[in-house]
């Protein structure tokens, strides 16, 4: 797993999120303050500003422009080798998710013992979607971890009796992941809830001393990931649009012990809420969201045998006696979770629901449980047919899809943006079209945060030139493919496809 991010992270040019969260880790470090994306937590771009801080990358103290606008000139316009300062940035996440997978050893093995807990690891080795996103520098991981060590420690409180020792370091967890990204939110009664199940709900003091404490921990954590940004809590929401939210969210808003800064990256969360975002879905192209896009994204990036297996641990953490009393520590949090995901508007990508491979793959090796003859065997083969198919993606983990839809190289014929094409094989292009197209007339349709200019690709964009004059090689990346219509979807009509970059650019013939 190592391997394979570390190899995916020196691969990959900027996606594009990363430049706006580099960009935000860097001001953090040379100016402490609260500027860029305030619509998430800092927590998350602390641990990238581990790695920004070893790369010392030079800081234009001088510029003045917004959060995408920053991250471009960070990586690009401000002397910055973006290959090696990217590598640097994503190492912390990559160390980080590495970790975690010892969270899910450890989970597992507490409740199924250690052979379970190998099979467990196993699983989550070798899921492409938390090896595509735990090698880039971004908070999805980050985030999803945080919740399911949250939910480790308040097992260990009710397992081994010792709730003084857990439920704070279940808090600073739980805090952890609210401080890295506002998705975390709907687990909080879900978290207290379990907190109480951990000293027994009969227990009417203990329960709301325990349920005080994972509370206040959790909130200690939030209040200090920004003082250790700016100590002196300098926010001036006029440097942003902060949306006004009434009714419901607006009262839960004012009534949380957050950060004004806090509180106001909530505010623009809902206000993206409020967008219509485009969506894409088995090749139809459509506007607004659909309840149903993660579960059905879901089923096509994960690994078959690791369907399979999850589905399997899931039944067996429900039906076999001595496991029950860990299915609301495994199963609940992962449910709500994917609930409030489905209910969100961006249809983006599983990235939404990485926290799936992380529970599940507990779940999973919780299959060895189970008193069936064959349970071995067929774990085992499932395991292999899960290793298998990771291996023949690498290192084309984000564009991954099981056997079943055809591989990686037909994911753009079902989904789009982070899914498949999220701009990062624009160094992968440059070294195609230097390599196999040198002097031919080069358009390209880029969707990403890379500038093309950097990577030696001097193309123009095919549609804003006359149909009849665009000739040559064109490179499209397949998320605009997806949605193509008007000018490009006519030149994609008219055009021969001849090569593909990364599973996230088709190169066209005109």
């Amino acid at each position: 797993m190592a391997a394979a991010m570390v190899t995916t992270a020196v691969q990959q040019t900027p996606t594009i999120d990363e430049p706006v969260y580099v960009a935000t880790a860097a001001d953090y470090l040379h100016e402490h303050r609260i500027r860029y994306n305030a619509e998430h937590p800092p927590l998350g771009k602390l641990v990238v500003a581990a790695g920004v801080a070893l790369a010392d990358p030079h800081v234009d103290p001088h510029f003045s422009g917004d959060q995408t606008d920053a991250g471009r000139h960070l990586l690009y316009a401000s002397g910055n080798d973006p290959w090696r300062l990217m590598l640097w940035a994503r190492l912390p996440v990559i160390v980080l998710t590495l970790l975690f997978g010892l969270v899910v050893f450890a989970f597992a093995r507490d409740l199924a013992g250690p052979v379970p807990a190998l099979a467990a690891l196993a699983l989550y080795a070798f899921s492409p979607d938390v090896i595509a996103h735990g090698s880039l520098a971004t908070l999805d991981v980050p985030a999803a971890g945080f919740l399911l060590t949250s939910a480790w420690l308040l097992w260990r409180a009710r397992r081994t009796g010792r709730a003084r020792r857990y439920l704070p370091l279940a808090g600073a967890a739980l805090g952890a992941a609210l401080a890295t990204k506002m998705s975390a939110l709907p687990a909080v009664p879900v978290y207290m809830a379990l907190a109480v199940w951990s000293v027994g709900p009969r227990r009417v003091r203990r329960a709301v001393a325990a349920a005080a404490v994972v509370a206040v921990t959790a909130v200690t954590v939030v209040w200090l990931t920004y003082l250790v940004v700016d100590p002196r809590l300098r926010w001036d929401p006029r440097q942003t649009h902060v949306p006004v939210v009434h009714g419901l969210r607006g009262l839960l808003v004012r009534l949380l012990p957050l950060p004004e800064a806090y509180r106001d990256g909530m505010r623009m969360q809902f206000g993206l809420e409020n967008q219509t975002w485009a969506g894409f879905l088995f090749g139809h192209a459509y506007s607004g969201s659909r309840w149903y896009y993660l579960p059905v994204a879901l089923v096509v990036k994960t690994p078959l045998g690791m369907l399979a297996l999850w589905a399997a641990g899931a039944a067996a953490l429900v039906a076999v006696r001595r496991l029950r009393p860990a299915a609301p520590y495994v199963l609940v949090p992962a449910a709500v979770l994917l609930a409030s995901a489905m209910t969100g508007s961006r249809n983006f990508g599983t990235r939404y629901a990485v926290f799936l491979p992380m529970f599940l793959a507990v779940a999973g090796g919780c299959v060895l449980a189970v008193r069936w003859r064959w349970r071995r065997v067929a774990t085992w083969t499932l395991v292999a047919f899960v290793a298998v198919s990771s291996l023949r993606t690498f290192p084309y983990y984000l564009p991954y899809s099981n056997e079943a839809f055809g591989g990686p190289a037909k994911t753009h014929l079902r989904l789009h943006d982070s899914n498949v094409d999220w701009g990062q094989d624009l160094g992968r292009l440059a070294d195609r079209l230097h390599g196999r197209y040198a002097g031919e007339r080069v358009w390209l349709v880029y969707k990403g945060s890379g500038v093309p200019s950097f990577y030696g690709i001097h193309a123009s964009d095919p549609r804003h030139a006359p149909l009849r004059k665009v000739h040559g090689v064109m490179a499209v990346s397949d998320s605009a493919a997806a949605r193509a219509k008007g000018p490009l979807a006519r030149l994609i009509r008219s055009s021969h496809e001849v090569d593909e970059v990364g599973h996230s650019i088709t190169i066209y013939q005109r």
